[in-house]
């Protein structure tokens, strides 16, 4: 009887490479993929692909490289860039789980025979919903609630019930080219920005541009180096005559180049529209928890779905809340579905 076959994609980190260990021992035939999604000079291909050879080999299995930089930089890199000049904040991962991982690498796993598509997120699923990890430091499933339902059934995640430590041994211990993965610095949180995002603005359009700071009552107060340098919630960078305390980023103004600023109090945000929908369940009007950032703790709320808009009501406040963001609605561990912001009050 053939073995089934599981094409992983594989990055040259230590999570995809124990990954594809993962599943070989557990009697899969395994293939991997390595994603080139940009055309960096640094070396920075060279280098993981010298990993994934070395892992290849080791394990005695083959590997393709697939070019997805022109779709990667329509869907993601485009998409980043044009978010910031309009004055929001993007999640360029989120799009590229949805577009390139879980879209293309998909349909590529797929052309090749392959009955699943595996990868290194710390993410657990049932083939029709995604749950919260066992690692709550790793957790992935924020990141993936805009994958499509139908491709959840494709998917498998082999390390959702491990500990990011748990693999780091693990690796250690199998084998040199393992051992030196685990040695490298992990990946950076988003892979085309080598420095600060704004160098990668900069390239496109000039950001450098002093403009006002005004209070919420239209005051000019205080000058800024240009609004694509702030995000909501940001409390440096720019100058407020007189302030005695903090005053933090409320909105950003593209169009006249201002910012405008206040309070703590000012940040607080206890309504929240978004659309771009992708829910995994049927219901019209839920109660469950809402993250409106990764890093953010749940808060509990009340969605109503209406013409492919979420209004969302929160039950206790959020602040810094900013267009652009995902929100991700819980129930307990389960990822519900999720929307991106669009507005607050």
């Amino acid at each position: 009887m053939s073995k089934q076959k599981i094409m992983v994609g594989m990055s040259g980190g230590i999570d995809s490479s124990v990954t594809a260990y993962i599943l070989q021992k557990d009697g899969y035939e395994v293939e991997g993929v390595y994603l080139k999604l940009h055309n960096r000079t640094d070396g920075y291909h060279e280098s993981n692909l010298s990993y994934i050879d070395g892992v290849a080999k080791f394990l005695g299995i083959k590997y393709h490289i697939l070019d997805l930089s022109k779709k990667f930089k329509k869907d993601v890199y485009d998409y980043f860039v044009n978010s910031y000049i309009d004055g929001n904040t993007p999640n360029p991962c989120v799009k590229c789980n949805k577009n390139i991982k879980f879209g293309a690498m998909l349909d590529f796993a797929k052309e090749q025979g392959a009955s699943f598509l595996a990868t290194g997120h710390y993410v657990k699923t049932d083939g029709k919903f995604f749950y919260v990890a066992d690692d709550l430091s790793k957790d992935q499933s924020y990141f993936l609630s805009q994958v499509p339902k139908d491709s959840i059934a494709s998917m498998m995640f082999p390390l959702s019930n491990y500990k990011k430590e748990d693999i780091i041994k693990l690796g250690a211990n199998l084998d040199v080219t393992y051992k030196k993965i685990t040695e490298k610095n992990e990946s950076q949180e988003i892979c085309f920005v080598e420095t600060v995002y704004t160098d990668i603005i900069k390239k496109h359009a000039n950001i450098d541009i002093e403009g006002d700071v005004l209070d919420q009552n239209g005051n000019i107060v205080g000058k800024h180096k240009g609004y694509a340098h702030y995000t909501i919630g940001k409390r440096k960078g720019f100058s407020v005559k007189g302030a005695q305390e903090p005053h933090f980023v409320v909105k950003l103004n593209p169009k006249d180049n201002t910012i405008v600023v206040g309070k703590k109090p000012s940040l607080e945000v206890n309504e929240v529209v978004a659309n771009n929908l992708n829910m995994f369940i049927d219901n019209k009007e839920f109660s469950c928890s809402v993250k409106l950032r990764y890093r953010s703790v749940s808060i509990p709320c009340r969605v109503k779905i209406e013409d492919d808009k979420a209004y969302i009501s929160l039950e206790e406040p959020a602040f810094g809340v900013a267009s652009g963001q995902l929100a991700v609605f819980y129930d307990d561990q389960k990822v519900i579905g999720s929307a991106f912001i669009k507005s607050s009050k």
